[in-house]
């Protein structure tokens, strides 16, 4: 049997921009992504189903061969897994507002995609279970799902050790080959801490769990993590984190606040750039959705920042509660800028532009060379499909 997670265009627009370049289940939460979450959990291979410009990079397996189709925003658990083991050919497995699953063939997957596979027998799912519907979503349920990925991922394993200048309290550490600290505390009576292989944690950090640090990535000293951060492989923070998600490969590396928030890959925070959470009237938060070109009502009372991939902002930035930046924006000019930067944008306020895609890929070349990548024809075609798709909400 084969797994393909695959998306519907609703949910993938309910999730822009954060899914604008990237299929549902290559989202990070917790310390894994949603695809690599069923891979560990189902020991099966896995590849997406998703919008055609993205399937390049993010391949469906050619087999007609018995295929578990499983919704891309759901993320799985023991009890869900119990259940799919069951499902026949033919068969989906519902809950009272989605299907989260069917037992497919590759022809079927592609034809029944947009009807939620109507026609198969239905298997009602009474239990709970975390999907992830909106951005918001994701810095939420980031406290469960790191504290379900931690077990996953140590289940039989042993845990190096650390430098003996490393506090500790608790005993929900688990450290991979190569990881290294000094000089810091790490609190884990609050939730389990894990630090991946070749991460580093400066002197003076202060870190409290749940909190996960990717492969390779770095934290600076003296910097305060709160609960429920997960910073994925490849970056560089610093400054205080407090319930949020960083994708991987971004730099978040000065002072400055970011909560409540979720970060895409190869973004850049200046020096002191800061985001609000939290309403001075302490209302709920609204976030610009893209296919209302409306702001929807998160029912949050303490929601940030999202932002998309290749965004950068310059120092001082301080971005409003409830902020949306878009893919490729670049925020500087000494404005706060609007609760929905648009994608491709270059400066905000009057004398904004659209960044343009030439210029956008010179830039996007040095940040990938800077981590030995090579922004290849793929990362490109990729990126002229998501401008030419927001052309309609980019400043002209």
């Amino acid at each position: 049997m084969h797994v393909v997670v695959y998306d519907d265009e609703k949910r993938r627009v309910d999730l822009y921009p954060l899914s604008l370049t990237r299929p549902i289940a290559d989202l990070r939460i917790g310390i894994l992504t949603i695809a690599d979450k069923w891979t560990k959990w189902l020991g099966l291979p896995v590849s997406y189903s998703t919008a055609d410009y993205l399937q390049q990079k993010y391949p469906l397996a050619s087999t007609d061969h018995d295929i578990l189709a499983i919704n891309s925003s759901v993320c799985p658990d023991e009890f869900l897994c119990e259940a799919l083991g069951k499902l026949k050919s033919g068969e989906r497995l519902l809950d009272m507002e989605r299907c989260i699953a069917a037992r497919t063939s590759l022809e079927e997957l592609k034809m029944l995609i947009s009807t939620d596979f109507a026609g198969y027998k239905s298997i009602t799912y009474i239990n709970q279970y975390i999907k992830i519907s909106y951005p918001e979503d994701i810095f939420s349920q980031n406290g469960v799902e790191l504290r379900k990925d931690f077990e996953l991922l140590t289940k039989g394993r042993t845990s190096a050790s650390l430098d003996s200048t490393v506090t500790v309290l608790g005993e929900e550490l688990f450290v991979e080959e190569g990881a290294t600290a000094s000089c810091c505390t790490i609190n884990t009576l609050r939730g389990p801490v894990y630090l991946a292989k070749d991460s580093e944690i400066w002197e003076g950090a202060l870190i409290r769990g749940p909190f996960a640090l990717g492969e390779q990535s770095q934290v600076k000293m003296g910097t305060k993590i709160y609960s429920n951060v997960t910073i994925g492989p490849g970056c560089r923070v610093g400054g205080e984190l407090n319930t949020c998600v960083v994708w991987g490969n971004s730099s978040k590396g000065h002072e400055g606040y970011f909560g409540s928030g979720v970060m895409g890959e190869w973004c850049n925070w200046g020096a002191d750039s800061n985001n609000s959470n939290l309403k001075n009237n302490y209302k709920q938060v609204k976030l610009y959705h893209y296919g209302t070109k409306q702001l929807r009502n998160t029912g949050l009372q303490f929601c940030g920042l999202i932002m998309g991939d290749h965004a950068k902002c310059a120092i001082n930035t301080a971005f409003n509660t409830g902020t949306v930046v878009g893919v490729a924006a670049s925020i500087f000019g000494g404005e706060v800028p609007p609760t929905f930067v648009p994608d491709f944008s270059w400066g905000i306020g009057e004398n904004a532009t659209v960044y343009t895609l030439h210029k956008m890929f010179e830039t996007a070349e040095l940040v990938f060379a800077r981590r030995n990548r090579k922004f290849d024809a793929v990362e490109q075609h990729l990126l002229e499909a998501v401008y030419q798709q927001t052309r309609n909400q980019q400043k002209q």
